[in-house]
């Protein structure tokens, strides 16, 4: 039997060989095992796997390990169907390139500011991942340079066919360098991509691999839509209600399992992390804990989670959703043990849906939505667990002839009756965990009903090709306002019409740094000095004071509270009725419709911060 190939088989560079050590990969998928040489030595190939194989970095490390830094002008393309995949992709460059001193990459779609896209474009990006209406606009400004391009990445090629960006696509093969070194990616071969690949790929080596990902059936798969509620108070909730034996928490960084750790503790919760920073002595005490019941709750990484066998784990959460579905089978592979029922519980941001639909399609299998324990549910289960200790207690005969006297007296004393010093002994009691739980119920965002596939508003927005990358669709197309006048606070912004503000960048900024979705922002009144905006209440101090520097036409906003009379200006309200002049990559611009941005959650509550941006993986 042969021994398996490991990284340090494949001649990748010495940086980033040294970033696959940081993430903790060890033993390349399949894919990868196959890809990876033939890359590194100049050739094309054909690759034949489904999303969650590993692709990403079948192409990412070795093209990385031939890049020169010293060139500025992009020498690896991406085209990618979606603008969450090119985000993804465009993170993963940036995780494998770590160790690369210099290195840029840029992620281009359509929806975002064409502006600033012109502007990275000019400082210089060695790697341009992008949507193909987008990549198609860039090379007709000319401000996507390709002649000195190195290679060039075709990923989910049959998505980009479905999409009807096939013709694009070979447009832009048209407009690269012969030269160039190509890899196609396609989970399925329609002769619509074998014609490309015939037409542009030069003496490819076909990789074909079959996918072989499933999930057990004695584990049921439930997912909760992040939504206005912080991820912590979600999480403690679950743990409120939901009976677990032990249980592993996934997130994606060392740091945020030690973090994770540090609050359930606080909570009263027995958590302890594990990381790769660990040392094996310390990390086998840790998964010891957790086996003989000295332990409850692991928060781990991918890599340090890898050969767990402890099967008292009943519960499986994905706190931050794995990039590939490969990364979530082996993840929710920890409980279910033994032939014993399990339970994997994923949270799910709006802008990770597409990953939802990926690991569905990949696993065969459908994860149904949660919905999150109200504060009257956990408020219950507290109850019935303190009243169930009183019983305990009296059920176990404990000698109490003490405590009675005790109180005896002191009733007589201070003329109170037995129920007031049951009821103040039990407000002492539970001090440290209220009986009464006073959350903020937010329900959890519901998914349009179409959930065969992915956003549609992604999928339309980069629908460019030979129109231009104009986003298209009606205003029915874009997402409904869902805020009233009692819940919001009205802000003052210092841009206005003579600095030729647009509501749709006012919506853009805010949506993009402060984490509130579009939907959440209310009417937007333009002056010629000023504009107001209304925002939900609740905000907190460290969103504002980061919003007082984000640049909106070059003007930073230095948003403040507005104590002036509601009136004058041109009303932008929660429907807009007008349309707000032409946008830079053409069409025409209603605002913010994009749909898909990465629109994180927003404020604080219950004087929590709440934060849903992906942190860097470790």
């Amino acid at each position: 039997m042969s021994e398996p190939i490991m990284f340090s088989d494949l001649a990748l560079s010495e940086p980033v060989m040294r970033a696959i050590q940081k993430v903790g990969y060890e033993q390349p998928s399949p894919i990868q095992a196959a890809a990876i040489p033939v890359l590194l030595a100049g050739g094309d190939i054909l690759g034949m796997a489904q999303t969650g194989t590993g692709k990403t970095a079948a192409f990412a490390l070795p093209l990385l390990s031939r890049i020169d830094t010293k060139q500025a002008d992009p020498q690896i393309l991406v085209l990618a169907p979606t603008r969450e995949l090119a985000i993804q992709v465009a993170e993963a460059f940036q995780k494998y390139a770590s160790e690369i001193p210099g290195f840029h990459v840029l992620p281009i779609y359509g929806g975002q500011d064409m502006t600033s896209q012109l502007r990275s474009l000019k400082r210089g990006a060695h790697v341009v991942v992008g949507t193909p209406g987008r990549v198609m606009d860039h090379l007709r400004r000319g401000s996507l340079n390709l002649n000195n391009l190195k290679a060039l990445v075709l990923d989910e090629a049959d998505e980009m066919l479905r999409m009807g960006f096939i013709d694009d696509v070979e447009w832009i093969l048209e407009h690269t360098p012969k030269t160039r070194q190509t890899a196609l990616f396609s989970a399925t071969m329609p002769k619509e991509i074998r014609h490309v690949c015939n037409n542009y790929l030069n003496n490819a080596t076909e990789i074909k691999i079959a996918s072989s990902q499933s999930t057990d059936a004695n584990i049921e798969q439930v997912y909760w839509m992040v939504s206005g509620t912080n991820k912590l108070d979600a999480l403690t909730r679950i743990l409120e209600v939901e009976p677990f034996d032990g249980m592993i928490i996934f997130v994606r960084t060392k740091t945020a399992t030690v973090e994770l750790a540090e609050k359930l503790e606080a909570r009263g919760y027995s958590a302890s992390a594990l990381n790769g920073d660990m040392n094996q002595q310390l990390r086998e005490r840790t998964i010891e804990r957790l086996k003989t019941n000295k332990l409850d709750i692991v928060i781990a990484t991918d890599v340090a989670a890898r050969g767990i066998d402890v099967e008292r784990v009943s519960h499986v959460v994905n706190y931050d959703i794995p990039y590939d579905s490969e990364a979530y089978v082996h993840r929710i592979g920890r409980t279910g043990r033994a032939g014993r029922s399990g339970k994997a519980i994923l949270f799910v941001a709006p802008r990770e849906k597409r990953l939802l639909y990926t690991i569905e399609k990949a696993t065969k299998k459908p994860i149904t939505l949660m919905e999150l324990p109200s504060g009257a549910t956990v408020t219950k289960h507290r109850i019935d667990q303190f009243t169930q200790q009183i019983t305990d207690t009296l059920q176990a005969q404990a000698d109490l002839s003490f405590f009675n006297d005790l109180l005896a007296e002191y009733s007589h004393k201070n003329d109170v009756s037995p129920e007031q010093i049951a009821s103040a002994l039990a407000f002492l009691l539970q001090r440290e965990r209220p009986l009464q739980v006073k959350f903020t119920d937010v329900k959890p965002e519901r998914e349009r009903s179409e959930r065969g596939g992915r956003d549609e508003r992604s999928s339309r927005d980069d629908r460019g090709g030979r129109d231009g990358g104009r986003d298209r669709g009606s205003r029915e197309d874009r997402p409904r306002r869902e805020h009233n006048d009692e819940n919001m606070d009205r802000y003052r912004i210092e841009v206005g019409r003579n600095h030729e503000a647009r509501p749709g960048d006012i919506v853009g900024a805010i949506a993009n740094e402060a984490g509130i979705e579009s939907r959440f922002i209310g009417h937007i009144k333009l002056h010629d000095e000023f504009s107001t905006v209304d925002l939900p209440t609740g905000i907190s101090k460290d969103i504002l004071a980061k919003l007082k520097k984000v640049r909106v036409r070059s003007r930073p906003l230095e948003i403040s509270l507005d104590t002036g009379p509601r009136t004058g200006g041109d009303d932008f309200s929660r429907k807009p009725k007008r349309d707000f002049g032409p946008r830079e990559g053409g069409g025409r611009d209603f605002g913010n419709k994009d749909g898909g941005r990465d629109k994180p959650r927003f404020g604080e509550r219950d004087g929590k911060k709440t934060s849903f941006r992906p942190k860097k993986t470790d």
